[in-house]
């Protein structure tokens, strides 16, 4: 086998290690949330508090890491704000008040949306090199990691180790891949700039409009978190038991249908892709909505799964690979539309529910996903 393939393939398992481990990095710090506001004496505004500082930090770093990925390149970036990423873990693990886990929270939402502009920005060189869709699949690996890391919270709690201890523990282990992925990171992508094209400068229309649609799949994906047990247990009255079904099988078919998405865009190109994802998240939804029936729900929560999967890998790609010579920029501010849409989707779905019902507000992210159908052309390649 040739050097030219042995690279890239290494360079592939190297992006593939930086996602799965900033999933596992989120779900590390998610799954003691609970432990850390009864260690601390939070009240519930303060813990939404914590969660801003997490949401804040990443967005703050997004907006200024774009521009070093860009001059100084992905693979430059992306090796040191791995280990800071593992590292801040270590702050609020040990925070012994609130001002001390606000401020380790900040940090590590900072090397949090850092780590993700850098390694996103990467893979799109890395797919370049491989000449093939592979993107979908390093997606899916931060959801894997996510349950990998929520997973071994579950059995620290439970095996009554300290936050301390088992954030200590874990920022190790990060940092331990973190190094070892660093050095097959492929080299720094020069990007061949036309004589007659003057460099762009500011934010593209048509990159908003892609950041435009990764807040509508965000929305979806973060009223799911929310809404969807409180749907099934408050609205079609089933045991905590069942409500907890419909986002754990929503997860579930996210996870696996990202892993058949590189294989899904190769035979119908990312505009039919994503137009018939769109089409199954919003009507998947839309019918189980209708049917006012807890199995209906679970199968339409399901389909919505399925449906947002392939779509924000397809709007990052489309993102990543529109201006070569920025694709940390535009990376950036398409993934800080995405956040947003996290953040804001929960909110805005509570708020129409409280003034209609929670049907009503789920079938928000129902409609937006046919808008997304609709707007599919977007991620055709340039």
């Amino acid at each position: 086998m040739s050097e030219a393939i042995v690279v890239p393939q290494r360079a592939r398992w190297a992006v593939t290690a930086y996602f799965t481990i900033t999933g596992a990095a989120l779900g590390t710090w998610t799954a003691r949330i609970p432990a850390i506001k009864q260690d601390l004496g939070l009240d519930d505004w303060q813990v939404t508090l914590a969660l801003f500082a997490v949401a804040a930090g990443s967005v703050l770093a997004m907006q200024a890491v774009g521009h070093l990925v860009d001059r100084f390149g992905s693979a430059r970036v992306l090796g040191p704000a791995g280990l800071a990423m593992s590292a801040s873990l270590l702050l609020p693990g040990f925070a012994t008040d609130l001002p001390v886990l606000l401020i380790g929270l900040l940090a590590f939402g900072a090397g949090h949306g850092t780590v993700d502009v850098a390694m996103n920005t990467h893979a799109m060189q890395v797919q370049r090199s491989y000449g093939q869709p592979i993107v979908s699949t390093f997606h899916a690996m931060f959801s894997v990691g996510g349950l990998l890391g929520a997973g071994v919270g579950a059995l620290a709690a439970h095996a009554s180790i300290g936050v301390g201890t088992h954030f200590a523990l874990a920022a190790a282990a990060l940092a331990a891949v973190s190094l070892l992925a660093r050095r097959e990171l492929l080299p720094r992508e020069i990007p061949v700039q036309s004589s007659t094209s003057p460099q762009r400068r500011g934010i593209s229309p048509g990159i908003v409009f892609l950041g435009v649609l990764a807040f509508f799949c965000s929305v979806g994906e973060g009223s799911m978190a929310d809404w969807s047990p409180l749907y099934l247990h408050d609205v079609l009255e089933t045991t905590p038991a069942v409500a907890a079904i419909g986002y754990a099988v929503f997860s579930a078919m996210m996870a696996v249908f990202r892993f058949l998405g590189d294989f899904l865009v190769a035979r119908l190109g990312p505009v039919v892709l994503v137009r018939c994802c769109g089409a199954i998240a919003g009507t998947g939804l839309g019918i189980g909505l209708l049917l006012h029936h807890p199995v209906a729900a679970i199968i339409g929560f399901a389909l919505f799964g399925i449906g947002l999967s392939c779509i924000i890998p397809q709007v990052f790609n489309a993102a990543g690979n529109r201006d070569p010579s920025r694709s940390g920029r535009d990376l950036a501010q398409v993934s800080t539309l995405g956040y947003g849409g996290l953040l804001a989707g929960p909110v805005v779905i509570g708020m129409i529910s409280s003034w209609t019902d929670l049907s009503i507000g789920l079938a928000v992210p129902a409609a937006l996903a046919l808008l997304v159908a609709l707007s599919a052309p977007a991620v055709r390649p340039r």
